[in-house]
């Protein structure tokens, strides 16, 4: 009985071990390869988080593409507001190919003012339903700027190569808005993302990792 109970710790000490491992090499920077377009996923929130990322996509090439949209299932104003900076889009260039989007819907992980009790049950939901879409997008690259909905997502991407799949780059730019402090979703992704980018010096001194561009939206 002894020698089972010591074999058993021993197998659970090598999983958690390699699961390090794994985890180190999904995180750890790489060289960036050259590719002639990048699937990219963009989870947009309500309010102002969907006008800031939409503000940050104005000067992406055609490059990115397909481009993947993530809104809350609840939030019809940020899928309109995406058809609509889509079409404009491809009006300022009619010389290009149509434009390949998609808009993809799950459940918000957090409603404004919900408990954060039954939030974390929401968002355990939400991630539930996060991976098969991830897995099936399988995006090169995340896009992400705050709302709640971005946690399952960054953590399904993360699973992604966690698992051998494929390797997602997330990258995280924390809203204006936030001057001294991280929003929730910011401080959770802030070790998880590969790039976590703010918008104010006061920011990068407390977060010497993160990368300071200034203003960017």
């Amino acid at each position: 009985m002894g020698g089972a109970l010591i074999l058993a710790a021993a197998a659970g000490a090598l999983a958690l071990l390699l699961l390090a491992v794994r985890l180190w090499v999904v995180l750890s920077p790489r060289a960036p390869v050259p590719r002639r377009s990048l699937s990219l996923l963009v989870v947009a929130g309500s309010g102002g988080h969907t006008t800031e990322i939409l503000r940050l996509l104005e000067n992406l090439s055609n490059a990115y593409s397909p481009r993947h949209y993530i809104v809350a299932d609840t939030d019809e104003m940020s899928t309109h507001k995406i058809n609509s900076f889509e079409q404009i889009r491809a009006d300022r260039n009619p010389s290009a190919t149509f434009p390949e989007y998609y808009v993809h819907r799950i459940p918000r992980s957090r409603e404004v003012q919900q408990s954060w009790l039954s939030s974390v049950l929401t968002t355990l939901y939400s991630m539930w339903l996060s991976f098969p879409l991830t897995y099936r997008v399988k995006p090169d690259l995340v896009l992400c700027n705050g709302p709640g909905t971005c946690v399952p997502i960054c953590i399904s991407a993360l699973l992604l190569g966690i698992l051998g799949i494929k390797k997602v780059i997330i990258v995280y730019v924390e809203s204006i808005c936030r001057v001294e402090h991280l929003s929730l979703s910011g401080k959770i992704l802030f070790h998880l993302s590969d790039y976590f980018i703010v918008q104010w010096p006061t920011l990068k001194e407390k977060y010497p990792k993160s990368v300071y561009l200034g203003r960017i939206v």
